[in-house]
C-alpha cells in the first residue's frame, strides 16, 4: 500500500503560543510527529504542511518534505481538512492510505503506526481507523448538563451511582491518528468516516496539547514514555 504521512503545523497558536516549535524533552514538538512517520516501515512519504518559515527549517532538518500553506488555510478558524487537500492536490500522486499526524499528540509510537496500516491490509473492507484510549474516572456516567440555577442533571440516563468497575467502558479519541483510505477521505471529506475501527492505546500516556497545562502534563509523562518505548 502506498502511504501517505500529513503533518499539519500552523505558525500560529493561542492556546500555547509556538507550540509547534515549543521543545518537548530536547526536540520541537513537530519533530515528535516527523520521527514517527519516519520511522514507520510502511509509510511511503512523510509531509508537512505549514505557513510558518521557522516550521519549515525545524521540518527541513528533520528529514521531513514540506509544501506551503496558504495563509487563508492557516488561520484560527481554518479546518485540517482544507490543509489535506492543499497537500494532496499539490502533490499529484495517487496514495491508498492518508495518515493524520497531528504535532498536539506526540507519546506515539512508529510501531503503533505500522500496526494501524496493518488492520487496512488485512481488512480490506475498513475505510478509517482512529486510535482511542479507554476512559475510567472522565466517564460520562460522571458527567452532567448544567440547567439553570445550577441544577444538575445527568448527561447519561443510569449510571450516576453505579462503580467505576461496573460502568460500560467507553473510549476517547486521543488524536495521536487519523488514517483513512483516500477514496473515503475525498468521498466524505473527513477524517471522520462512517465506516471506521478503533486502535486501542494506552491511556497513562494520554497527552493531548491544547493549553500550557496541558504542555506540563505532556512533559512530566514524556521521560517516563520514552523510557517504556526506547526502541519505537
Amino acid at each position: 500500500m502506498r502511504v501517505l504521512a500529513i503533518i499539519p503545523a500552523r505558525g500560529g497558536s493561542k492556546g500555547v503560543p509556538g507550540k509547534n516549535i515549543k521543545l518537548l524533552g530536547s526536540k520541537p514538538l513537530i519533530a515528535h510527529a516527523i520521527e514517527c512517520a519516519k520511522k514507520c516501515n510502511k509509510v511511503t512519504r512523510t509531509i508537512v504542511s505549514t505557513d510558518s518559515d521557522e516550521i519549515i527549517n525545524i521540518a527541513l532538518n528533520f528529514d521531513a518534505e514540506v509544501i506551503k500553506r496558504p495563509a487563508s488555510l492557516a488561520e484560527d478558524t481554518s479546518n485540517v481538512i482544507t490543509a489535506v487537500v492543499d497537500v494532496y492536490q499539490k502533490i499529484e500522486q495517487e496514495f491508498d492510505l492518508i495518515v493524520l499526524l497531528q504535532p498536539t499528540s506526540p507519546l506515539r509510537t512508529s510501531i503503533d503506526l505500522d500496526n494501524i496500516i496493518a488492520m487496512f491490509e488485512k481488512d480490506k473492507f475498513i475505510d478509517g481507523v482512529i486510535s482511542v484510549v479507554p476512559l475510567e474516572d472522565c466517564h460520562p456516567a460522571r458527567m452532567y448538563n448544567l440547567e439553570k440555577d445550577n441544577k444538575l442533571t445527568s448527561f447519561l440516563n443510569e449510571g450516576e451511582t453505579k462503580l467505576r468497575q461496573d460502568l460500560k467502558p467507553v473510549y476517547y479519541r486521543n488524536g495521536c491518528f487519523y488514517v483513512v483510505r483516500t477514496k473515503a477521505f475525498f468521498k466524505e471529506k473527513s477524517f471522520m468516516v462512517e465506516n471506521k475501527k478503533a486502535y486501542v492505546m494506552d491511556s497513562n500516556w494520554l497527552a493531548n496539547i491544547d493549553s500550557p497545562r496541558d504542555f506540563k502534563i505532556a512533559e512530566v509523562l514524556y521521560e517516563d514514555w520514552k523510557n517504556e518505548n526506547s526502541c519505537s
